[in-house]
């Protein structure tokens, strides 16, 4: 009997393994060009706003709109997936309509015309992210460690783009910028298609609401300090592009600069299995925040020396590239059964949405009455103050065991 049982857990697991490879394509290619989206607008598209002469204030609100909307739109398409059951369908969706109010940004150069442009496609690219998140944990099932290994080609997606872009536009116009978007918009409309459906697991926590879990003193403490996080690389995304061109740095450097970041994100994911083994999530959370500090002060005073902005870009394997796999990471273990889909939707709209937004908003008068400096120490003050709320969190978790 014992063989037997044995013998079905092996062919089971196999089975796992088999359907992993099978689809691993089709996930890694839809994070393909959702980064690759991402490598196009967060270090090109303050550039693009100043070419069509938006003010420092303009264009961070700009910025802005995808994280408002990130923090808005999840929380909906997270309970229209759990309550229809079809995560999949919902991305599909969500990937159509992103596509086709993109195509706005084509047709309008106002201030208003861009912020409800944005802001429609906003509402819906922002949907599928957390879905993905979720189904892509689910379809791994025990196998969750090799979700690094999978997400790693969202980062490729972003170094393709960051890289070819930025070396493109020193022979180009910025203008053509729209058009690489849309081939990204696209991108993720055919692999939207192309993911598999996962089946909602039954677990003992079905019986709680999402509120249950969510206002635990851990729980809050975790998803207010990666709130914080969030916050703290609002300035990043939004003025970095800028900071370093009004420094002398060429769109091509630009562009090197924010792909080494990406290429030790990348390396970090394939350790992160033996990192979380090891350490756990949430000390790999605490050291990520830590490095974060330093790193934004790197930014913040040592842009005119190239060796420490090499250094900090090499420190946004720790601030992004741990800090999101553990995150997600411990959101999964944290939410499960039919709260799976919500809980990723709601650490996305808090975290990534809310705390983006205040970052990206803050940035602009901040920046332009008071400078870069003064701007990137407020992001490391950010990243302390998560510092904190981890350290506490994890004192509250050894006092409980």
């Amino acid at each position: 009997m014992w063989q037997l049982e044995c013998t079905h857990y092996q062919t089971e697991s196999k089975m796992q393994v088999s359907q992993t490879k099978n689809y691993y394509w089709r996930i890694a290619g839809f994070y393909f060009f959702y980064y690759a989206f991402i490598g196009m607008f967060a270090p090109y598209w303050s550039l693009y706003l100043q070419s069509i002469h938006f003010n420092a204030v303009e264009i961070a609100i700009l910025m802005s709109v995808q994280p408002v909307m990130r923090m808005l739109a999840p929380n909906l398409w997270g309970w229209l997936a759990d309550h229809t059951g079809r995560r999949g369908l919902v991305v599909q969706i969500a990937a159509t309509l992103s596509a086709v109010f993109y195509l706005g940004v084509f047709a309008t150069h106002s201030f208003w015309g861009m912020l409800m442009v944005l802001g429609l496609m906003s509402f819906f690219w922002s949907a599928s992210m957390p879905l993905v998140e979720a189904t892509t944990l689910s379809y791994l099932g025990k196998h969750t460690s090799r979700y690094g290994r999978i997400r790693s080609w969202g980062s490729v997606g972003f170094i393709v783009s960051v890289v070819g872009l930025g070396y493109a536009f020193d022979y180009i116009a910025i203008s053509w910028l729209l058009t690489a978007g849309l081939i990204c918009e696209l991108g993720i409309l055919i692999f939207s298609r192309q993911l598999p459906d996962t089946p909602v697991s039954v677990h003992h926590t079905d019986q709680q609401s999402i509120r249950q879990i969510l206002f635990k003193p851990s729980v809050l403490a975790l998803f207010l300090a990666c709130f914080l996080m969030s916050a703290a690389h609002g300035p990043y995304y939004t003025f970095f592009s800028i900071y370093l061109v009004e420094h002398g740095y060429a769109k091509s450097a630009v562009g090197a600069l924010w792909a080494l970041g990406v290429i030790c994100e990348i390396a970090v994911f394939f350790f992160m299995p033996r990192l979380t083994l090891r350490f756990g999530f949430d000390r790999v959370l605490v050291a990520s925040f830590a490095l974060a500090v330093l790193r934004f002060m790197l930014i913040g005073w040592g842009v005119d020396f190239l060796l420490l902005l090499l250094v900090a870009q090499v420190l946004h394997a720790a601030t992004f590239g741990a800090y999101h796999a553990a995150s997600v990471g411990l959101v999964h273990e944290l939410f499960q059964g039919r709260h799976q889909s919500k809980g990723q939707a709601t650490f996305g709209s808090l975290t990534y949405g809310a705390g983006g937004m205040l970052g990206g908003i803050i940035s602009g008068p901040i920046w332009q009455h008071y400078g870069a400096s003064v701007l990137y120490s407020c992001s490391a003050a950010m990243a302390l103050l998560g510092l904190f709320l981890m350290l506490w969190k994890q004192n509250v978790a050894d006092t409980a065991a």
